[in-house]
């Protein structure tokens, strides 16, 4: 079945990076585009990034252009979201997805905090 493992989170220091791995399996990656969301506590998920199936294309939310970076190997099924220049506003659970299954991970925390 369709599965995604997120992995990389921890906790950062205002102003701090931290890089975001996505393992997924159970369908052709190369052949999807993907998304990473996050879901802050209380707050509803929202869509952070996007990248289309074969890389070139990729898409953010506002708040996260110019420091956040979406890529994808797809020899590896495998996607990452480097972020640079945290926020304290940012701590939440970070997911990943191929938007066309309704599938999520656990997910992986993301914590900002001085």
């Amino acid at each position: 079945q369709v599965q995604f493992v997120e992995s990389g989170g921890g906790l950062v220091q205002p102003g701090g990076s931290l890089r975001l791995s996505c393992v997924a399996s159970g369908f052709t990656f190369r052949s999807y585009g993907m998304s990473w969301y996050r879901q802050a506590s209380g707050k509803e998920r929202e869509l952070v990034a996007g990248i289309s199936s074969g890389g070139s294309s990729t898409t953010y939310a506002d708040s996260v252009k110019g420091r956040f970076t979406i890529s994808r190997d797809n020899a590896k099924n495998t996607m990452y979201l480097q972020m640079n220049s945290l926020k304290p506003e940012e701590t939440a659970v970070y997911y990943c997805t191929a938007p066309q299954f309704a599938s999520w991970g656990q997910g992986t925390q993301v914590t900002v905090s001085s």
